[in-house]
């Protein structure tokens, strides 16, 4: 089969253009590669970077504000200049290339000079890892308006069935991209990995998604023979914007005159025509509602911020797959279930209602979160301040091991802090009259000798079995363990390499608030995405202009972009003393601002964009002589450009 068009003749399997399954591919190979990088992201800057909670989060809402803050520059530059698929081609291997060098950065033996597992040179791997960032932002960012319009251009108008259906499996293609890669980058990153000493193997985590990420560049570019290539006709964008500042400009200009329009927009007809000055109003309106979402934005992101760090204090490791398994199951169930459920009540949901009940739907999720927290700082353990002194005795057989620690200059060898990433910390106190060896795994104690203490073991979650040795015999010690606890195991003076002769003493408890209880507030947000994200797309298009749908999609992206910039204020300038409080804040001011657009929602009057041009589509005479004494001054202009020319050639040819 073959698609006739006046553009090209091309391939087609059950009607669909073969080349969109090039385009299919690739989007699922990218979102891949984003959501993966993505969804360890948070969990690189503070266990590998070493960045406290606030540090880390305040990048890691720069990295995404940049992310959806580069589409406006890439569908300038696909529109204006170099089209979408060599747009599409370039940012993909600037792209690759970010999350090579992000790769890279993670690699923590190229620094490693002394093999403790550790960089010694941290600057390099933050200025390294920053490039790759700024790198995958502007790629990300910038192809992002440009793969699904390029992939509609692959249909004619004869199409549309099958240009809808495209749609509908490129968004099924990102979800499942997301979904597999949320379950996929979290196990890699649990792997150790390291020439010399054995860590978390955040090169495999994020090289795996550099890897997608090559392969969905050769597979878009494997397809180029069979792709319609529009040419760029200019970007709308940039004439809303300057139709917007001339009029601007012009009322500025004649404020002393006592001329009076009935919108400020109605300036611009001087210059433009009045088609595109009331299709720039309708966009105006829709803009203008625009305003209170990136609250909404600034809760929805953060969990990859801060809900992650929270889940990293909780028992249980599958929280990073539950915002991706809610949206597939809930978009269907939302549009073919709740809503019909609300229809037949008689009651009129309207997008902007829906939209309203979404942003307070993340507020609840909010305040879910802030009760979850609670509950997991009950279970912290309390440190002593820098002017405080942590004591512990152990009593074992009449013999006395001490330790202690003050704020003045003595050896600190209790811990300072709860167990990261769900190790457990684990030593031995070496009560025997002779030298010991304990090892674990691939961990090892060292020699410890009589009456001293081992350094901490991190030890995962399980039953792991403690090999303790020495010249005289061996013992095998199991201790079952769960998330981010600590234990001091005694090795008592009449040991006889028996386990039962040895004491354990739990220094930090074990996390104890399962991961489970964060089902809520992710349900909650889930269904305030579902409600909000995609009936605001679907409300913006049903009021926007059909040329002008584009510069609603970079506004949406925009709010995405500023709620990102809202958590990082929020995270470096508030000071809060509980991680609670912070999400009561976030939760009250999406409150207000919920008010704020449901005030905004009642007063707003939906239009049919259709109808209004209409009534623009022929020119009135006042139009048609405006643009005639236009054409006449431009010609004018011209001649008399031409003939200066004649003169100087003339002038030119005497001398």
């Amino acid at each position: 089969n073959a698609i006739n068009d006046d553009r090209k003749v091309c391939a087609t399997i059950f009607g669909y253009p073969i080349s969109i399954f090039f385009i299919v591919v690739n989007e699922f190979c990218e979102r891949f590669s984003y959501y993966g990088m993505r969804a360890v992201l948070v969990l690189y800057f503070k266990y590998f970077l070493k960045w406290d909670d606030d540090l880390a989060t305040s990048i890691y809402h720069t990295f995404v504000a940049l992310c959806y803050l580069t589409p406006i520059l890439g569908a300038i530059v696909a529109d204006s200049w170099l089209g979408k698929f060599k747009t599409i081609v370039y940012l993909s291997i600037v792209y690759t290339v970010g999350q090579v060098i992000m790769a890279v950065s993670a690699i923590h033996d190229i620094t490693d000079t002394n093999r403790d597992g550790t960089p010694d040179n941290m600057t390099f791997h933050v200025a390294l890892s920053m490039v790759g960032l700024a790198l995958i932002a502007l790629g990300t960012g910038g192809i992002k308006p440009c793969v699904a319009a390029f992939g509609g251009d692959q249909f004619d108008d004869s199409q549309e069935k099958q240009r809808s259906t495209f749609f509908s499996i490129f968004y099924l293609s990102i979800n499942a991209g997301s979904l597999l890669s949320t379950v996929i980058t979290p196990i890699l990153r649990a792997q150790e990995c390291g020439i010399h000493a054995k860590e978390k193997c955040y090169p495999l985590a994020f090289g795996v998604p550099a890897a997608l990420m090559v392969v969905a560049l050769l597979v878009f570019i494997l397809g180029s023979g069979m792709y319609y290539k529009a040419a760029p006709k200019g970007n709308i964008l940039l004439e809303v914007c300057k139709c917007i500042g001339f009029a601007i400009s012009n009322r500025f200009k004649n404020r002393r005159s006592n001329i009076k329009k009935a919108h400020w927009l109605d300036w611009a007809e001087d210059r433009y025509d009045k088609l595109l000055i009331a299709q720039v109003k309708m966009v105006v309106k829709v803009l203008f509602l625009y305003i209170p979402l990136p609250m909404f934005w600034a809760l929805f992101d953060q969990q990859g911020s801060r809900w992650t760090l929270q889940a990293t204090t909780m028992d249980g490791d599958f929280v990073s797959t539950v915002n991706p398994i809610l949206i597939l199951v809930m978009v269907p169930v939302v549009d073919s279930v709740i809503y019909p459920l609300i229809a037949k009540c008689k009651i009129n949901f309207t997008p902007l209602k829906k939209m309203t009940v979404g942003m307070f739907m993340a507020a609840l999720a909010f305040v879910s979160a802030a009760l979850v927290q609670i509950q997991i700082d009950k279970t912290l353990p309390t440190f002593p301040s820098s002017t405080e002194s942590q004591v512990k005795l152990y009593l074992r057989n009449i013999k006395l091991i001490f330790e202690m620690s003050f704020f003045f200059n003595l050896q600190f060898l209790d811990i300072a802090s709860k167990p990261e990433q769900g190790a457990n910390a684990i030593r031995f106190v070496n009560g025997f009259h002779s030298d010991l060896n304990v090892t674990v795994g691939s961990l090892d104690t060292g020699i410890i000798e009589p009456y001293n203490v081992s350094e901490y073991l991190m030890v995962s979650k399980g039953n792991p079995q403690f090999r303790i040795k020495n010249n005289a015999g061996e013992c095998v010690y199991t201790q079952t363990l769960g998330f981010g606890s600590s234990y001091t195991l005694i090795i008592p003076s009449d040991f006889t390499f028996c386990e039962q002769s040895i004491k354990a003493v739990m220094d930090i408890s074990p996390n104890t608030v399962h991961m489970a209880w964060l089902i809520p507030q992710y349900f909650l947000i889930t269904a305030g995405e579902v409600v909000f994200s995609v009936t605001g797309l679907e409300f913006s298009y049903s009021q926007a202009p059909s040329n002008m749908k584009s510069v609603l999609q970079a506004g949406w992206l925009l709010t995405v972009a500023v709620g990102n910039i809202i958590v990082l204020i929020v995270a470096e300038a508030v000071e809060l003393p509980e991680q609670w409080a912070e999400y009561i804040l976030f939760a009250g001011l999406l409150v207000a601002v919920c008010i704020v657009f449901a005030l905004m929602a009642y007063l707003y009057t939906y239009v049919d964009p259709a109808q209004i041009e209409a009534q623009f589509a022929q020119p009135e005479p006042e139009d048609k002589e405006r643009k005639k004494s236009l054409e006449m001054e431009k010609r004018g202009s011209r001649s008399s450009s031409v003939s200066s020319t004649h003169e100087k050639q003339g002038k030119a040819t005497k001398m």
